[in-house]
């Protein structure tokens, strides 16, 4: 089934514009947040607080939560897919590697989700654009890994591969995810998150210990806030609401803004430096983005036709 394109107006606009900052500062929250936090114990706090603020959410918009298995399974294996893996293996990878980098890797999730979508379903296969657009993608990827490949496997490249299994996860999440569109979005997200939160309990006080280690500073405090309540509560809410009134297609361009928004607030306020080959990556990564969403080529194409 063809994708069809919308027009945007300026609140669709603004809204991805804010959502770009939201998700693009969860990368700053976390990498204020790892110096003073277990990453367990970060991605337990943003799910239950999360948790918190989208239930109340559903319960004063009377949205349907009922307690029965074949509605809360699905929701379970999301939350594994969507939030517990990738997050936890971003958030560790930020002890080693700065915000800005995890972000530009960040946004290599579209290739993986072209790829399995091509597996995995019957009308989101593979065309000659997306095809091309993986493979530059990819190229992104390598370039930004680079020499360190080749100096042994340190911390650093792990560290990045986490992030890029983390964008498999999303893939995945991605596809299986289609199974649950007539169910309430907010309150999907919502049972998402109490999810999250139960299966991050064992895990957080097993290997966290939350109890061993000193209490928080403030700005670690105020980190986990922001990325609980503003990261991902209400980026979750402004999320439907750009599907819902931009669709699916045109929300991917935040894709395109997240590294920036995180490379800007991590050079500002944590001292991140990063070096050429990130960012001739991550031009690479939106070259690839452009060519598998196809417009910017259709444009380009049209433009040329109406010159001659």
């Amino acid at each position: 089934m063809a994708a069809i394109v919308r027009s945007m107006g300026l609140q669709d606009w603004a809204q991805i514009i804010v959502l770009s900052i939201l998700w693009g500062g969860s990368f700053f929250f976390i990498g204020v947040a790892v110096t003073d936090m277990h990453p367990l114990t970060i991605v337990f706090s943003r799910v239950s607080l999360a948790a918190v603020a989208l239930v109340v959410a559903v319960r004063l918009m009377r949205l349907p939560m009922p307690l029965r298995v074949d509605w809360w399974w699905p929701l379970a294996v999301m939350s594994i897919l969507n939030n517990v893996i990738p997050w936890t293996m971003i958030t560790w990878a930020q002890t080693q590697i700065p915000g800005g980098l995890a972000a530009i890797f960040n946004a290599t999730t579209p290739f993986f989700t072209v790829i399995i979508a091509n597996s995995f379903t019957t009308d989101e296969k593979l065309t000659t654009g997306k095809i091309a657009g993986v493979l530059i993608g990819l190229c992104g990827v390598i370039v930004m890994i680079g020499p360190s490949a080749l100096s042994g496997l340190g911390a650093a490249l792990f560290a990045q591969i986490a992030v890029v299994a983390a964008c498999v996860s999303y893939g995945f999440s991605g596809v299986f995810a289609r199974r649950l569109h007539d169910r309430p979005p907010l309150a999907l997200a919502a049972g998402q998150m109490v999810c999250s939160t139960l299966f991050m309990i064992g895990p957080m006080l097993v290997f966290g210990r939350p109890w061993t280690t000193p209490m928080p500073g403030l700005p670690s405090v105020l980190s986990i806030l922001g990325l609980g309540l503003f990261s991902t509560a209400v980026a979750y809410f402004l999320v439907f609401r750009i599907l819902r009134s931009a669709g699916a297609t045109n929300f991917s361009l935040v894709t395109f803004l997240l590294p920036v928004t995180a490379i800007i607030l991590g050079a500002a306020f944590l001292g991140e430096r990063l070096g050429v080959e990130a960012f001739v990556g991550m031009a690479l990564i939106g070259l690839g983005l452009a060519a598998i969403d196809g417009r910017p080529a259709a444009a380009i194409t049209r433009r040329a036709l109406e010159m001659r």
